[in-house]
């Protein structure tokens, strides 16, 4: 199956979109246009990302319930109905950019997203693959988490694990955590993890497809902008 038509786009362009959808809702102070924007990058994740409507609703509560938290501060803080309004729209800005970050979440591969931020926006490649071993850790932590608990179960001898054993689980998830971080580090300055010149394995190109995506989107941010508030 052919991938999504973002997934095929370079990573470093959809996270300068993303940064540049994120700087343009600082400017944007009213409901409606908000809520243009948040609705086309909802369009965005379900056709150009293949986000499944199922996760793409799970993923958006914690977005929902921070925009709600908004909403109710404005709407208690400051005279009605202004209060309320303005609570409306920074939650708007906040679902908007949490949608923008759930799509380059899921179209840009964590290599491919570093090997072309070292290629095409010259990061550093030890900041670069420092980044991407975080996220490797990052990945694993749920496995780990399952594992320690698991064991304390078949000490323990119980169904459920109490509080303090919870405690002890988070202890022992940190610790390890702490000397896997360790023993990374070690590793990548031992093959060399320098900033000096490098070849890229499998390089990410960056072609016409991605300059016609970075035209698209910005007509349709001029043409958002441009609407009357």
């Amino acid at each position: 199956m052919r991938p999504a038509y973002l997934a095929r786009r370079n990573p470093t362009v959809l996270l300068g979109l993303v940064l540049a959808t994120s700087v343009v809702t600082l400017f944007l102070h009213d409901v409606p246009r908000l809520g243009v924007l948040y609705a086309l990058l909802l369009l965005a994740a379900l056709a150009g990302a293949r986000f499944p409507p199922g996760r793409l609703a799970l993923a958006q509560i914690p977005f929902v319930l921070f925009a709600a938290g908004i909403v109710v501060v404005n709407a208690l803080t400051r005279p009605a109905p202004e209060g309320l309004i303005i609570g409306v729209a920074l939650g708007l800005r906040a679902l908007a950019i949490g949608t923008a970050s759930l799509i380059l979440a899921r179209a840009a591969e964590p290599r491919a997203l570093m090997v072309s931020l070292v290629q095409h926006a010259r990061l550093s490649p030890r900041i670069a693959y420092a980044l991407m071993a975080g996220h490797r850790m990052l990945e694993q932590l749920p496995g780990r988490w399952r594992t320690i608990t698991r064991a304390h179960l078949v000490r323990s001898g119980r169904e459920r694990l109490s509080p303090r054993q919870l405690g002890r689980c988070a202890f022992a998830l940190l610790v390890g955590s702490l000397r896997s971080g360790e023993r990374l580090a070690f590793a990548l300055e031992s093959r060399g993890l320098t900033d000096g010149p490098r070849t890229v394995w499998r390089p990410v190109p960056l072609g016409r497809g991605d300059a016609l995506l970075v035209a698209v989107c910005a007509l349709v941010v001029a043409a958002v902008v441009a609407v009357p508030a």
